[in-house]
């Protein structure tokens, strides 16, 4: 076994991208690429820091959760989490995010690359409201390349195939995980207990 380590090299070992591959390439959002993220609750974002370290992380909402703002940018809202801020902080360093776009029981997904910033207007946050709660910041993502990635991968994996999903029970409760982890003693948080104080502070 030899590492690939030029891009030469690479690309001896596949076949040329071309026609719609690329063809299907967009620079701006249109009718299809609004109704996918309109119908969307769940997205992943990919981000870097200038020093290298990459995070990918979730969010999700009900469907539509990021409004289109224009034909070049999208606003995400920011709700509770974990306060890591890996994705923020990648983002103050270098600006570059990439997005991918899912729809449950679709298996086309929608990939967005571009140019994100960090806002807290208040005309912004107030856009996104839910429950009386604004959220803490909203993701600014100025689209420079946006289109539609084929099936292939969600066909592989089975992912909607209800007799695929794996039952909870197969892994240990989060708390009991993360325990083991950080080496805690004390009783774990019981995975019910867990998931009804997430309820609590969804937004």
């Amino acid at each position: 076994m030899s590492v690939i380590d030029t891009a030469k090299a690479l690309r001896g070992r596949y076949q040329a991208a071309g026609g719609r591959s690329v063809e299907k390439e967009l620079t701006a959002l249109d009718k299809h690429c609004r109704d996918f993220i309109s119908l969307s609750p769940f997205l992943v974002i990919g981000s870097s820091s200038d020093s290298g370290p990459a995070d990918v992380s979730p969010r999700g909402e009900t469907p539509g959760f990021v409004q289109v703002l224009d034909d070049t940018h999208l606003a995400i809202p920011d709700r509770p989490g974990n306060n890591r801020l890996d994705t923020f902080e990648n983002i103050l360093e270098n600006p570059n995010v990439a997005l991918i776009f899912l729809i449950p029981g679709v298996d086309e997904t929608l990939r967005v690359n571009g140019r994100a910033e960090i806002r807290d207007d208040v005309e912004l946050l107030e856009r996104f409201v839910v429950d009386g709660k604004l959220p803490a910041t909203v993701l600014i993502v100025t689209i420079e390349a946006v289109y539609l990635h084929c099936a292939k991968a969600l066909m592989r994996s089975n992912l909607w195939d209800p007799e695929t999903q794996i039952e909870r029970s197969k892994l240990p409760t989060m708390g009991r995980m993360i325990s083991d982890q950080v080496g805690d003693t004390e009783e774990p948080e019981s995975q019910h207990a867990m998931q009804e104080r997430y309820r609590q502070r969804l937004y």
